[in-house]
């Protein structure tokens, strides 16, 4: 059985550092996913086929992204039920929130089959990969389901100090679907749909182990509905009120870019090829800076629940300080091998020079995205998701929106899209430096809920 991490005793910056390796790896793995894909279809079926997953990735982020913000609300609220040390709301709360996921999910993915030519529109793709890109999407759509509980479940064990049976499962099941891409495109040619139906597979196989995983450290399954019904609706409406901001911040956030793609739709299928290589290898060095936003809510979480104010204060110094290292020797090296990373993925000319154009413009700055992520994790751990979310709504939403709107007209260049990412990592970071600066000196500060 995997470690548990207690942030509330102990030496906390080895712990932060155990903590966040695990979810360093699922975020590689989790990203692996979508750009297994990527280099499958775009060396073995060719680049409209890679510009159409391209498309999707952002298309299924949306819905996906709003239970991954959710997780965060699952994080806090089991988080503090473990501070503080109350293995009966601890165990209530984990199987209640498990459940209420999986109906949910279902919801969703039902609603993303019958919506799936609405949100390729939405994007304006090409004629040339439309076709491909409803193929690819409404078969990822259909198992939304087993993406939603698996991030969900992730959430309950990384709450409770365990980050590393999540990466654990990801790296199994990430394995499996490099095997059934290869195996459904390479040998029955089933194009965009044999990735699709891989990654479905996957996902399947990686809810029902971390099921029996939750299930044997819960002492009982973890689905119960009879529960949710006799017992749910405080945990559940804490759940809401914690993790409905961080899921529709990222779900509109996502929804923004769908707003980028009909810029990019501008121009040619290889710029979109190219911005699209750019955008996999920006999640993938985008990772530490994520890892650690985590880790400071669960951090600052666990230890409000066991009151333990300054040591909450230590665990946000260090994590500032693992983050920026971190950032920067990836910088380094993927700079260094900027070239090599784009050609991964395809091997036109012409896409792997707008791609590392792109990487290039946006990399130096990666300091704002972790600062930003870090404070992020400060104000979710102390319970202030609201007003946290409607900053990051305005500067990643409106600010982006108003700068490609201002710029295309002037200038419609591609230059335009790379230089987007950048300005609103810094104007949302300012923006919700301010707010922390204001709160932190409120009396209520150190309380569990933000103030209505």
């Amino acid at each position: 059985m995997a470690r548990q991490i207690d942030f509330t005793r102990g030496k906390l910056t080895k712990q932060l550092i155990l903590f966040s390796l695990p979810l360093v790896m699922g975020e590689l793995l989790q990203n692996l996913y979508n750009s297994v894909d990527a280099m499958v279809v775009g060396n073995f079926v060719g680049d409209t086929a890679l510009a159409a997953v391209s498309v999707c990735e952002t298309l299924s982020n949306l819905l996906v992204g709003f239970f991954n913000g959710m997780s965060v609300g699952v994080i806090i609220m089991v988080s503090r039920a473990f501070g503080r040390k109350q293995e009966e709301q601890l165990r209530r709360g984990i199987r209640v929130t498990f459940t209420f996921s999986a109906i949910l999910g279902v919801v969703l993915s039902i609603l993303g089959i019958f919506c799936t030519e609405f949100l390729i529109q939405l994007s304006e793709v090409p004629e040339n990969t439309y076709a491909e890109a409803v193929t690819y999407l409404r078969i990822y759509l259909a198992g939304l389901m087993f993406t939603v509980v698996y991030n969900i479940s992730a959430g309950i064990l990384r709450a409770t100090g365990d980050s590393t049976t999540p990466v654990l499962t990801l790296l199994f099941t990430c394995c499996i679907n490099i095997v059934l891409d290869i195996f459904l495109v390479v040998v029955f040619q089933l194009g965009v749909a044999g990735v699709s139906i891989a990654t479905v597979i996957a996902q399947f196989i990686s809810v029902s182990i971390m099921y029996r995983i939750i299930s044997r450290k819960n002492g009982v399954g973890c689905f119960s509905v009879r529960e949710v019904v006799q017992y749910g609706k405080e945990p559940i409406l804490e759940l809401l009120n914690l993790g409905i901001p961080s899921g529709l911040q990222n779900s509109l956030i996502t929804f923004s870019n769908l707003f980028i793609w009909r810029y990019i739709n501008q121009f040619d299928y290889v710029a979109t090829a190219g911005i699209g290589i750019a955008q996999r290898l920006d999640k993938f060095i985008s990772m530490p800076c994520k890892a650690f936003g985590t880790t400071v809510t669960t951090c600052v979480s666990q230890n409000i629940g066991a009151k333990n104010y300054e040591r909450a204060r230590v665990g946000v110094r260090s994590c500032l300080i693992l983050s920026v290292s971190m950032i920067a020797v990836l910088e380094v090296l993927v700079l260094t091998f900027n070239r090599q990373c784009v050609s991964l993925f395809n091997d036109n000319p012409e896409v792997i020079e707008i791609g590392m154009a792109m990487v290039r413009t946006i990399l130096p700055l990666y300091i704002l995205f972790a600062l930003r992520e870090i404070l992020y994790g400060i104000l979710r751990g102390h319970g202030y998701t609201k007003v946290t979310t409607v900053l990051s709504i305005v500067g990643m939403v409106g600010i982006r929106q108003l700068f490609l709107a201002i710029s295309m007209a002037i200038e419609p260049v591609i230059t335009n899209i790379y230089w987007c990412y950048p300005v609103v990592w810094g104007s949302t970071m300012l923006l919700i430096y301010v707010y922390y600066r204001i709160v932190r000196h409120r009396p209520n500060w150190e309380a569990e809920a933000e103030p209505a």
